[in-house]
């Protein structure tokens, strides 16, 4: 059971809500080179069509910065959203943000890193300027910290302090200490330089499960702000998706999150769009939101014939994936729908009946007929060769019948 969500003020972020009661958001990052517009561009296309609410760009250079207000305007063109772009800045934020006023302004949202700004007394110059160029703009910022690059300062200065402890704690607890205190530190010296509380995001990012959700744990008792979630470096294919699903899943049925980003390692040649359909698929699993029509299927046993039913219930779930960019914009509410592909007559009638739509296959020795049930009620029964055919034209019409145009 999902606990009850924390309190956090609610932060803007273009037509976005962060945090508040607003649902909680999905988030991806490009991996072009920002520089290349109409690959920037493309990639952006792609993560909005599958579903991501705000994209991050990396902006770490001048021929970066120039470029943020030709992918937004590109972007317009194309009616690719309205997705607000986040910047995100290591080292010479400051500087990049001061000297290209237009990609200050074109950017939604700014990301800094506590321990990328500069060391010593640079590094608080740095900040204060980023800053206050983030008031000057009135640009929410996420303060996101990362244990591969923590303020190497403050956690020298925590170490000290641990070992004049009678009881000192583990290296590990003193580095939670100090990811923890790099975030609440900066925010509140963002909030004396000027930014106002409700325009500050906070995120303590690390890649072992059970670390992040010690610091997580701790971040929502101490403060209020909205927090991103994500597990930095989770991998590649299935242990990056499991660790990471592992991870947030416990800390949003704990309450605690306002927007998520899933950082898979894509395997080569492929695109960035499955970290946001498995942050989808966390959400929608929990009961949190809904983004696309589920799909129910049997895992098959002796029972059930060959594969026919494993491959109807893949190519709904691919036309399903392929209809949802044009069902999303047209039709208000077709995520919630559920469809049940089943196996035999086992638990097919069962589930079937369950789902807005469901089709109970024959198995192993069932007569060769497959009823199709319609919220409910048996309305049909396919045979023959074009099964799949029609079952999708069946969905086609429960979408235009039952979920109204916008």
């Amino acid at each position: 059971m999902v606990g009850a969500r924390r309190k956090s003020v609610a932060v803007k972020v273009g037509h976005i809500t962060i945090g508040g009661d607003a649902p909680i958001v999905v988030q991806a990052m490009t991996a072009t080179d920002t520089a290349d517009v109409i690959r920037t561009v493309a990639e952006i296309k792609e993560l909005v069509d599958a579903g991501c609410e705000i994209v991050r760009i990396t902006v770490n250079n001048e021929d970066a910065a120039r470029a943020v207000p030709e992918i937004l305007e590109r972007m317009e063109k194309m009616d690719i959203g309205p997705t607000p772009l986040v910047g995100d800045f290591h080292y010479n934020g400051h500087r990049l943000l001061a000297d290209y006023p237009e990609c200050a302004r074109a950017l939604s949202k700014w990301r800094i890193n506590p321990g990328n700004v500069g060391m010593g007394e640079k590094r608080d110059k740095h900040f204060a300027k980023f800053i206050t160029l983030a008031c000057e703009y009135d640009k929410p910022v996420r303060i996101g910290v990362n244990w591969g690059s923590l303020d190497e300062s403050l956690l020298a200065r925590l170490m000290d302090e641990n070992a004049q402890r009678k009881t000192p704690q583990s290296s590990d607890e003193v580095m939670y200490d100090a990811l923890i205190t790099s975030a609440l530190e900066s925010a509140q010296q963002a909030e004396k330089l000027g930014l106002a509380h409700d325009r500050i995001v906070l995120s303590c990012k690390l890649s072992h499960v059970g670390s992040l959700l010690d610091v997580y744990r701790r971040l929502a008792r101490e403060c209020d702000y909205p927090l991103h979630l994500g597990l930095t470096e989770a991998g590649m294919g299935r242990r990056g998706t499991v660790a990471s699903t592992a991870a947030l899943s416990i800390l949003l049925s704990e309450g605690i999150g306002d927007t998520i980003r899933v950082s898979l390692t894509p395997a080569p040649g492929q695109g960035r769009s499955e970290e946001v359909r498995i942050a989808q698929d966390i959400l929608q699993s929990l009961g949190l939101r809904a983004f696309s029509p589920a799909v129910v299927a049997c895992p098959g046993c002796g029972r059930t014939t060959s594969d026919y039913f494993r491959r109807l219930a893949s190519d709904v779930r691919a036309h399903i994936d392929k209809r949802m960019p044009e069902w999303r914009s047209v039709h208000s509410g077709v995520e919630n729908m559920v469809v049940a592909v089943m196996g035999c007559v086992v638990n097919g009638p069962g589930e079937s009946r369950r789902a807005n739509i469901g089709i109970s296959l024959p198995g192993s020795g069932e007569q060769p007929a497959a009823p199709v049930y319609v919220d409910g009620e048996k309305t049909v029964t396919l045979r023959g060769d074009n099964i799949a055919e029609e079952f999708m034209h069946i969905v086609e019409e429960y979408v235009d019948a039952n979920y109204p145009r916008r």
